[in-house]
């Protein structure tokens, strides 16, 4: 009769029920387009590498073809998305909540604050912070007074992720001597011909690995989430860190993990617009084919529902809503710091339309924007960060 196993399966998962065990219940399976897109970080990076395997998990299980497209910064992996061209992003910080702040390139005439919502993260199993040479007697953050610290030229997110250590240890880019450098590979190799004292990076990069293989050596002064105050400082700065034990990296082994900072990544976004069934459904199948992505790509297993922050910086769109209520995982709490994030970006909104309708000269907008953006934040009460 010709029927392919292709039909076969389809039919068969179109019937069939997952048992995912999730708040006690068993979901049906979900139910996507045949062809999707996202885009994602730059090919042969971390990002990319899970976007494809997760795409191999959707082609197997349930005939959807997943086109990744892969984009090198913040704005080319997000203009795919503001243009419709892809459903969703697995992207990062940048293009997520400095996306949604308005802030660096997102205070571009052209984009603005962007009203992005959040599906789902990974937090995965290494730290992203300040690595310290081993050499200069510093065991944590508070002794970089004095010492020198690296600043990377056109890198407005590392730079922002290094203060917010600073502030950690009660310090301010006053209080240290900062050294420019041209990339974030110059910086660590500074660190390692004796430029510099520290740097900022991820526990697992291969530049913190040569820097622990180094004559200097390597730390990572601790930032534990007990110390109340130190975080408070932290997140006044850089608001998507959390604390996390780090158990990846230089120096870090399950065994002897490293009290430390990180942000999701990659974080799957989509704009409020998307279709609210089509996000449920996205979201949903992440879930119920965790088993069969986790392990086939480095750090994929930061997926996991137990993994997940919903109580983050950046509003979750409806659809995703509507799943974590299904899995017994989104209460009052979690809806109340929804709405207060929906009305940040609210209030953003509103307070770009009012300042591109006044304008500004090419030579003042950024410092203009920074402004009228600070000013509309306090009025309402939010913390202006950047």
């Amino acid at each position: 009769m010709g029927i392919s196993l292709h039909s076969i399966r389809r039919s068969a998962l179109a019937g069939a029920v997952l048992s995912v065990a999730l708040g006690g219940t068993a979901f049906a399976d979900a139910k996507l387009p045949d062809q999707l897109a996202w885009t994602a970080y730059d090919t042969g990076t971390a990002g990319y590498n899970q976007a494809v395997a997760i795409g191999g998990a959707l082609k197997n299980k349930m005939g959807v073809n997943l086109r990744v497209l892969p984009g090198k910064n913040d704005v080319s992996r997000t203009e795919p998305l503001r243009q419709g061209k892809v459903q969703f992003s697995a992207t990062g910080v940048g293009a997520s909540f400095m996306a949604q702040e308005g802030a660096f390139d997102f205070g571009s005439k052209r984009w603005g604050p962007q009203k992005i919502r959040t599906l789902m993260m990974n937090n995965g199993a290494i730290g992203l912070a300040v690595g310290v040479a081993n050499d200069v007697g510093v065991k944590e953050y508070k002794d970089l007074k004095g010492k020198r610290v690296s600043w990377v030229k056109g890198s407005p997110s590392l730079n922002v992720n290094t203060e917010a250590y600073l502030a950690f240890g009660g310090l301010t880019w006053d209080d240290v001597i900062k050294v420019e450098f041209g990339g974030f590979g110059a910086s660590w190799a500074g660190m390692v011909n004796g430029q510099v004292d520290a740097a900022f990076a991820s526990t697992n990069s291969g530049k913190a690995y040569e820097m622990e293989a180094s004559p200097r050596g390597l730390i990572w002064p601790p930032t534990p989430a007990s110390d109340t105050e130190g975080w408070a400082r932290m997140t006044e700065i850089a608001p998507f860190f959390q604390p996390t034990m780090a158990t990846v990296g230089a120096t870090i082994t399950k065994e002897n993990p490293a009290a430390t900072g990180a942000y999701p990544y990659p974080v799957l976004v989509a704009y409020p617009e998307q279709e609210e069934d089509l996000v449920y459904n996205m979201t949903k199948a992440m879930y119920e084919l965790f088993d069969d992505y986790n392990g086939k790509a480095p750090g994929i297993g930061g997926w996991a529902l137990d993994k997940q922050n919903l109580k983050w910086v950046v509003p979750y769109h409806a659809g995703a809503i509507r799943y974590y209520k299904e899995a017994g995982k989104w209460g009052d709490a979690e809806q109340a710091h929804n709405d207060k994030l929906l009305k940040r970006q609210d209030v953003l909104a509103k307070a770009w339309e009012g300042f591109v309708a006044k304008g500004a000269s090419d030579d003042t907008w950024d410092d203009e924007w920074r402004k009228a953006r600070e000013t509309a934040l306090k009025a309402e009460g939010f913390t202006p960060v950047f």
